[in-house]
């Protein structure tokens, strides 16, 4: 039997004619049978412990993971026959109509790890599915639950429902990239004393401005706001998001980024021998966010320019779109630790990245006033060349 074409709802939200109370309690049983999946499927429960988080498959709450299991309308016929409706699970997101039987339903999450997204009253109203590691090319690593009446993905944080206790006891917010490193960061602190960081992650690929929101507000905040993303093009990306995210308004605490080694994560350390300790240390080490997106920024330029160090032209050239950073520091101390750092990242003289930042400025300043050239031909002004001055060392 082929796959059957699957019939998407152009409408944005679904279940918005359907009681909440009752889409609340089809996300809820897809919970509890999905955790009972688990407890007799061998490969998730091994793809879970061998990712470090084996106990999470004997400890229930307060995650509740589970796993949904192959076939097409598994869930559909479990939650049909408990008495939902064809219209609930459509519109609790658990369910999709196909094209060519609009009656036929199939199920959203097949063959996935399962991690319920929770709102923050606590209730259960989306899921993030994992695929197994060995599926195929062309598979996405996670898919999420469609936006409903109950859920939109752009405003809630995994993580925040199941740790209310520790927010609540400002420890420091740690945005990471999924559910996986949520629970990396859990387990670590899961013996640790009055204070520590807490995890949380983007329902979707990217943040958004109302999560970054959420991040600001969070009693943890005062002391700071750690970005711990893997060390791969995309999570460069996605610490310099974070960066034009939260600083707008700028939240009471320092902005952090932590380190790790090429293609890592908060989730690859907890594998690592004695790796609890060895992720503690590398959210405790975290720098100022600022120098990361310098670093990031330098760091794409060189990829697409392999030679651009070499001579004193593509050095100034790199200069160029390091100097807005200058701009975005959030004190003075901080504009001339950041720019010292482009003069020892690019090997430029202070003098250069000087000249660059005027430049800047009056680029910004004859947007708001264009110059009049006849005023200046008028009285013999002409302005300086901008050229790069290089104070070799």
């Amino acid at each position: 039997m082929g796959a059957p074409q699957l019939n998407h709802p152009m409408q944005a939200t679904r279940g918005t004619g359907v009681e909440p109370q009752r889409l609340l309690a089809a996300v809820d049983a897809a919970v509890t049978y999905y955790r009972a999946q688990l407890q007799r499927a061998d490969g998730p429960r091994a793809y879970l412990a061998q990712r470090g988080l084996g106990v999470l498959v004997q400890r229930e709450w307060p995650w509740r993971i589970g796993y949904a299991p192959p076939g097409w309308n598994s869930l559909t016929s479990h939650l049909r026959a408990a008495g939902f409706t064809a219209e609930e699970l459509v519109g609790a997101g658990l369910a999709i109509r196909t094209r060519a039987e609009p009656d036929r339903l199939i199920d959203v999450f097949r063959d996935r790890v399962m991690f319920p997204v929770r709102d923050p009253a606590g209730h259960a109203v989306a899921f993030l599915g994992r695929s197994r590691p060995d599926v195929g090319e062309g598979v996405p690593k996670y898919i999420n639950s469609p936006k409903t009446g109950l859920y939109d993905k752009g405003r809630l944080l995994f993580g925040i429902a199941e740790q209310q206790e520790r927010l609540t006891a400002r420890w420091t917010p740690v945005l990471v990239e999924g559910p996986a490193d949520v629970l990396a960061v859990w387990l670590s602190y899961a013996r640790a004393g009055r204070a520590g960081a807490v995890a949380l992650a983007p329902c979707g690929t990217v943040l958004t401005s109302a999560q970054a929101a959420i991040l600001r507000e969070l009693p943890g905040a005062a002391q700071g706001i750690v970005a711990a993303f893997d060390a791969d093009p995309a999570g460069r990306a996605a610490v310099a998001r974070a960066w034009q995210l939260l600083r707008h308004p700028r939240p009471a605490g320092q902005l952090l980024a932590a380190e790790f080694s090429t293609g890592a994560d908060p989730a690859d350390l907890l594998r690592r021998p004695n790796g609890r300790a060895q992720l503690r240390a590398a959210l405790q080490r975290a720098r100022p966010m600022l120098d990361a997106v310098v670093d990031h920024r330098l760091a794409r330029l060189v990829e697409r320019h392999p030679r651009l160090l070499e001579d004193i032209d593509g050095r100034c050239a790199a200069v160029r779109p390091l100097v807005p950073l200058l701009f975005e520091a959030s004190s003075p101390d901080e504009a001339i630790r950041v720019a010292r750092r482009i003069v020892t990242h690019t090997g430029v003289g202070v003098d250069t990245v000087a000249i660059a930042a005027i430049a800047h400025l009056e680029d910004g300043l004859h947007h708001i006033h264009p110059p009049v050239e006849a005023s200046a031909e008028a009285t013999g002004d002409r302005a300086p060349p901008r050229s790069c001055i290089s104070s070799q060392r």
